[in-house]
């Protein structure tokens, strides 16, 4: 009779916890996706880039495959683009032997005469200026190594110490890249 109580009391101890974990999650979704620790805003769908989506300048030959790509998209580049890519660059820098891991894109609408060593110029096709146009102008984009777009950083709050944050933790984690 004692081995049966034993018996119980073992299942219940390994039953009992899956069960108050999956009870608390269903009753309290909120809980385990409201709180995420990045400080850009995940694109929601994820847009999805093609080779024909982005069409580099002759000057500079690229791919978004294989790298992490921070993504400056803009019309014209006036001093605000001009900072911010000087802050891409020094991001790139401050993520020390990751560096290689990330590349830097500047996506223009119009035309420019922007040239910089280590960035990369390019022009976006229709379908993707119109994907983007649901975000303010002088976006900051996280790009992942298969060219999805995943992170907006919004331009009027834009601390990029906090987008050094999100690329550190995100090469860490990442397997990719």
């Amino acid at each position: 009779m004692n081995s049966k109580k034993e018996l119980w009391i073992l299942l219940a101890s390994f039953i009992l916890p899956i069960a108050l974990g999956t009870a608390f999650f269903y009753w309290n979704p909120t809980a385990f996706t409201s709180n995420t620790v990045n400080y850009g805003e995940f694109v929601n769908p994820i847009i999805t880039t093609e080779e024909q989506d982005v069409v580099f300048t002759e000057d500079t030959k690229g791919s978004l495959q294989g790298l992490w790509t921070l993504a400056y998209v803009t019309n014209k580049c006036d001093d605000a683009c001009i900072k911010t890519l000087k802050d891409m660059k020094t991001t790139r820098t401050l993520v020390n032997e990751n560096m290689r891991r990330i590349q830097r894109l500047l996506l223009i609408d119009g035309t420019t005469d922007i040239r910089e060593s280590g960035l990369l110029v390019a022009r976006p096709s229709e379908s993707l200026s119109q994907q983007l146009m649901r975000f303010p102008i002088n976006s900051l984009f996280l790009i992942d190594p298969l060219g999805n777009i995943m992170l907006h950083y919004d331009p009027q709050t834009l601390v990029i110490k906090r987008v050094l944050k999100d690329l550190k933790r995100l090469l860490k984690l990442s397997r990719i890249g």
